[in-house]
């Protein structure tokens, strides 16, 4: 896959099938879109596309608080190749991007640079100056420029319309098993492996700490049921996120305990998955009782991964 981080440096490149969208989540919804693109360029031997933003528009436009991400910027891009696209173009939204009309976007980047020849988007895809651009003028300078459009309509599992916004809501409220349902894969943190406390050692649960991304959506504090991949190996694991509020005044962070693994892992990338919550984070009333209901938690997780066949 090709990837173009800026308009000018896009050259030699086909005509186009375009998905067009933030794809802020890569959730169901947005790879249902990708997919459709990717097929029909196959169908009509063009190439595929998908053209989006690599930071959220929010952060341009000032409205209220910035969004916070679903994904890792390199996690994005990783699941777009998976899906087979050709050509990402992954530019930063500008206030020159963000001052065109809906008209000069579409000749001046989709018809001129990118060589569209059709088109996908969801149903709430907007576009050019204040947003003014929708699908119905996506249609109309389509048939103007001579690409087809295909909007695709909301994308719905049990009933409710999938989103980044409600996915967002999911991972905030730690409903983790509704959020790995529809983004189709598990919420994951990454990151180099921090020098906690080093308490977990001494008490016989050894934890690898990450620190929070404040870029990044996190999960409420409590205790998870968890997967960590190291070097392309995923362990078992239980999870807690949170400020230990039994030992200490402590910022939020993610301190994973992994089964059945000895190595040093200071220093080194690690990746958690989260399966599900078990548990609030509670202050306990002395450090024997934390013990307690560690112990409990671990046996509890344990009991999950040997049902799923990872012990």
């Amino acid at each position: 896959m090709r990837i173009f981080t800026s308009l000018d440096d896009i050259t030699n490149l086909g005509d186009t099938v375009i998905a067009l969208g933030n794809f802020d989540g890569v959730h169901k919804g947005h790879q249902e879109i990708i997919r459709r693109t990717v097929r029909s360029a196959e169908a009509a031997g063009l190439d595929s596309a998908v053209f989006t933003f690599s930071n959220h528009t929010s952060s341009i436009l000032g409205k209220g608080e910035p969004v916070k991400n679903i994904l890792y910027a390199e996690e994005k891009i990783r699941i777009i190749e998976e899906m087979g696209v050709d050509h990402l173009i992954n530019i930063p939204f500008t206030r020159e991007i963000l001052s065109l009309s809906p008209e000069q976007f579409v000749k001046e980047i989709l018809v001129d640079t990118l060589n569209i020849r059709e088109a996908y988007c969801g149903f709430n895809y907007s576009f050019g100056y204040k947003a003014q651009g929708t699908p119905e003028v996506l249609m109309h300078e389509g048939l103007k420029h001579g690409f087809g459009i295909h909007v695709q309509e909301p994308y719905t599992i049990d009933d409710i319309v999938v989103s980044s916004t409600y996915i967002r809501q999911l991972i905030a409220e730690g409903r983790m098993e509704e959020c790995t349902k529809f983004m189709g894969r598990m919420y994951a943190i990454g990151g180099e492996v921090v020098v906690g406390n080093r308490l977990g050692r001494t008490i016989g649960f050894p934890t690898s700490n990450l620190i929070i991304d404040e870029n990044m959506v996190t999960p409420p504090n409590g205790v998870y049921i968890t997967c960590c991949t190291y070097n392309g190996v995923k362990y078992p694991s239980i999870t807690n996120v949170g400020i230990k509020p039994t030992i200490g005044e402590y910022n939020k962070n993610v301190e994973t305990h992994i089964f059945n693994f000895d190595q040093e892992l200071y220093g080194k990338e690690i990746r958690v998955e989260f399966i599900r919550r078990t548990r609030p984070e509670k202050k306990f009333d002395s450090l024997d009782d934390l013990k307690d209901q560690i112990r409990s938690d671990c046996i509890a997780a344990k009991a999950f991964h040997r049902e799923k066949g990872m012990l």
